[in-house]
């Protein structure tokens, strides 16, 4: 299993979009500034708003890439209100 998270962050007032197969681990790693250059070292009180899980990392992935490919904070908003937009999304895919 794989899994599409969205973190929040209050400092920064920013999300992310990220996968992994082991969210509360990513999320210490995250909170650690363990990845030295990525872009969630700016804050260390990430949480985790949406998590999904899917049965193949190729599913989160793609969800991943098309969620930042919306480049929208408003639609980031809109899946954390309605994860039901994911699954309309995985259904739609070509």
């Amino acid at each position: 299993m794989h899994y599409l998270y969205i973190l929040y962050s209050e400092k920064i007032s920013r999300y992310y979009i990220g996968e992994s197969p082991d969210i509360v681990n990513r999320l210490e790693q995250h909170n650690a500034h363990y990845f030295k250059k990525a872009f969630t070292k700016a804050a260390g009180d990430w949480e985790i708003v949406v998590s999904m899980q899917l049965k193949s990392r190729k599913d989160a992935i793609y969800l991943e890439k098309f969620i930042k490919r919306m480049k929208s904070k408003t639609f980031i908003q809109k899946i954390v209100k309605d994860n039901d937009i994911l699954l309309d999304i995985l259904n739609k895919k070509p």
